[in-house]
């Protein structure tokens, strides 16, 4: 199992989101995390999932990590309720983790054998929009990223998005996983 954690975030502060909107909207960046997430499964978050478009992505099995205890998904066949990150422990496949900011937190925070193994790093150079709302931010996250990981690409730059894909010191990672990542954000969409 390989699991890969992807984000955008505001270069100077970290934030992710105000409230339960990111505070921008680049389409490129759109583009990229659909290619890199197309196919695969997903550990997001109650918010998050809840953003996505008609509570859904295409071609994507979804796993909601949530408190609420009788939470009910739009699709379920595809969609999969967990109130434990413990779950995730022995998954068998691999997983692409995709916020919000809890959810990042509880992977980087809950023992090497939740830890990403990948990290597809994106930040946005830009101004946030004004939006009404708490700053959601992953500063832990990125101090746990620069402590235990390897940058292996360089910044690769679109619409203001600067992408790098980072490793976990002393790790074997899927060499297929990561040209499939590298070949994505290498390439402007």
């Amino acid at each position: 199992m390989t699991k890969i954690a992807v984000w955008c975030r505001h270069n100077s502060d970290n934030i992710i989101g105000i409230g339960p909107k990111i505070p921008w909207h680049i389409p490129s960046d759109f583009r990229r995390f659909r290619k890199i997430t197309e196919g695969e499964v997903l550990v997001v978050g109650q918010t998050t999932y809840e953003s996505f478009p008609n509570r859904t992505l295409p071609n994507r099995d979804i796993h909601i990590l949530t408190l609420a205890p009788e939470y009910e998904v739009s699709d379920k066949n595809r969609h999969f309720v967990h109130h434990n990150i413990k779950d995730f422990k022995d998954y068998e496949g691999n997983l692409y983790i995709c916020g919000g900011a809890t959810i990042y937190k509880l992977f980087m925070s809950s023992g090497s054998s939740l830890l990403p193994d990948v990290i597809v790093d994106s930040k946005y150079m830009g101004e946030l929009d004004a939006l009404e709302g708490n700053k959601i931010d992953i500063t832990p996250c990125i101090e746990l990223m620069e402590k235990n990981y390897k940058k292996i690409t360089p910044d690769y730059e679109q619409e203001n998005v600067l992408t790098s894909l980072w490793v976990k010191k002393g790790e074997f990672v899927d060499q297929e996983i990561l040209k499939k990542i590298i070949n994505i954000i290498s390439v402007n969409n």
